[in-house]
Parts: C-alpha cells; sequence; structure tokens
C-alpha cells in the first residue's frame, strides 16, 4: 500500500521557520521525483519545491527561493523541506507529491497545514 505522510506542519509567527517531513512507502522511492505543492484557500495548488531521484537537482518556485530548502534521504525513504524566513503569504496546506514517468505513477499526501501568524 501506497503511503506519503506528511508531518511539521503548525502555526509560526513571520520570519520562524518549520521543516516539514514526508516519510514514503509502497513504493520505490529513489525511483521517483518528489515534489511539495502547496494550496492557499480560495487558490489554485502550486508547485513550491522538488528534487529530482537522486537529489542531485533541485528547482523552486521564485517566491520561496533562498528561504526553502527541499531534500531527500534514500535511505529514509523520506523528503524535506526546510522552510525559513516564513511570510503570512506562506500560509497554505502542504502536500508531498512523488512522481515517475516510465511507467507513469504519481502519489500525493495527504497535506499538513502551515499557518504563518502573529
Amino acid at each position: 500500500q501506497v503511503q506519503l505522510v506528511e508531518s511539521g506542519g503548525g502555526l509560526v509567527q513571520p520570519g520562524g521557520s518549520l521543516r516539514l517531513s514526508c516519510a514514503a512507502s509502497g513504493f520505490t522511492f529513489s525511483n521517483y521525483r518528489m515534489s511539495w505543492y502547496r494550496q492557499a484557500p480560495a487558490k489554485e495548488r502550486e508547485l513550491v519545491a522538488h528534487i529530482t531521484s537522486a537529489g542531485d537537482t533541485t528547482n523552486y518556485l521564485d517566491s520561496v527561493k533562498d528561504r526553502f530548502t527541499i531534500s531527500r534521504d534514500n535511505a529514509k525513504n523520506t523528503v524535506y523541506l526546510q522552510m525559513n524566513s516564513l511570510k503570512p503569504e506562506d500560509t497554505a496546506v502542504y502536500y508531498c507529491n512523488a512522481k515517475r514517468k516510465y511507467p507513469t505513477r504519481e502519489y500525493w499526501g495527504q497535506g499538513t497545514q502551515v499557518t504563518v501568524s502573529s
């Protein structure tokens, strides 16, 4: 059974930090590109960051560059999102995503709420 379980969300003040984790099981984690998406109320889901299967390439949404860092540990089947200098506009539900191309497979986690507020 495929599972992606996010953790680490919560309430933080502006300027604070959070570290999200996503623990994967039920598939060969090291074969999948991993991503973090987010969805704020009344907005479309957007890609925040992704990392290649080997962990050698990352990409970020412009608004989070230099503040967020995505990383992965293939030995632990876990992907992380370190979020620093958080802003109120980062408030959203954050989702973990696993995707491979050949054959096409895609999985989603249930999401974790991040709220940035004073």
